[in-house]
């Protein structure tokens, strides 16, 4: 299994010692940049590599899920939209409801050719193929 937030923890925020600390509610981005994503079947879909922050609302828009390839270097990146992602604290990694065989087929980009994400069309395409509204101007 590929790495996930507890090895990347560099602060020890996620240690369970009996304190709160900021998890799972709260993460650090440096900490989830790495983490594995899984689809509801158990099939590895790859890794997040990025997360795209909409910077007029802070939130993050797109998490950028590499997919395929040889020895970690990617064939295929997707912009995968946040809500389309679940959090699986046991597993410490994230989940993603779509079929290996369909991520295939979804609007992916070239490590060396990312696309617009600002433009409304790309977005309401990708947004339609993951199931997760898309709400212009946030």
């Amino acid at each position: 299994m590929g790495t996930n937030y507890l090895s990347r923890d560099q602060y020890g925020m996620y240690v369970d010692d009996g304190n709160a600390g900021p998890g799972p509610k709260l993460m650090g981005a440096e900490t989830l940049i790495g983490n594995a994503v899984f689809n509801t079947e158990g099939e590895n879909l790859g890794a997040i590599r990025e997360f795209m922050i909409d910077m007029d609302s802070g939130e993050i828009a797109y998490a950028v899920l590499s997919y395929g390839g040889f020895l970690g270097i990617a064939n295929k990146l997707f912009a995968v939209p946040w809500r389309a992602l679940k959090l699986d604290t046991e597993h410490h990694r994230f989940t993603l409801k779509i079929d290996s065989a369909v991520l295939k087929d979804a609007p992916g980009f070239d490590k060396n050719q990312w696309p617009s994400m600002a433009d409304e069309i790309w977005a309401r395409d990708v947004h339609r193929f993951y199931s997760t509204p898309y709400r212009p101007g946030r």
